[in-house]
C-alpha cells in the first residue's frame, strides 16, 4: 500500500536534517539532499510498519499547508 507523507528538510552546518511531522519521533539525517531523502525514505517505511492499519489512518489524516512568508522587520 502507498501512504502521502509530508516531510520537512532543513539544512544546517552538519548536512540535511529531515522529519515528518505526522510521525512523531521519525526523523533522519546525511550529507546531501540525495541522501537525506533515501534515509528519510527507509525511516517512515520502517516507522509505518510498525503500526496498525487504524493507526496510520489516524497519523496520516492531518492537512499540513507549507507557505513562505515575506515579512519586515524594523
Amino acid at each position: 500500500m502507498f501512504y502521502k507523507v509530508n516531510i520537512i528538510i532543513e539544512k544546517d552546518e552538519d548536512g540535511y536534517y529531515a522529519y515528518s511531522p505526522e510521525l512523531p519521533g521519525c526523523q533522519s539525517q546525511g550529507d546531501s539532499l540525495e541522501e537525506v531523502s533515501s534515509n528519510i525514505k527507509e525511516a517512515v517505511e520502517v516507522y509505518l510498519e510498525t503500526l496498525s492499519e487504524s493507526e496510520k489512518q489516524e497519523l496520516l489524516k492531518k492537512e499540513i499547508l507549507t507557505m513562505t512568508l515575506e515579512v519586515q522587520v524594523a
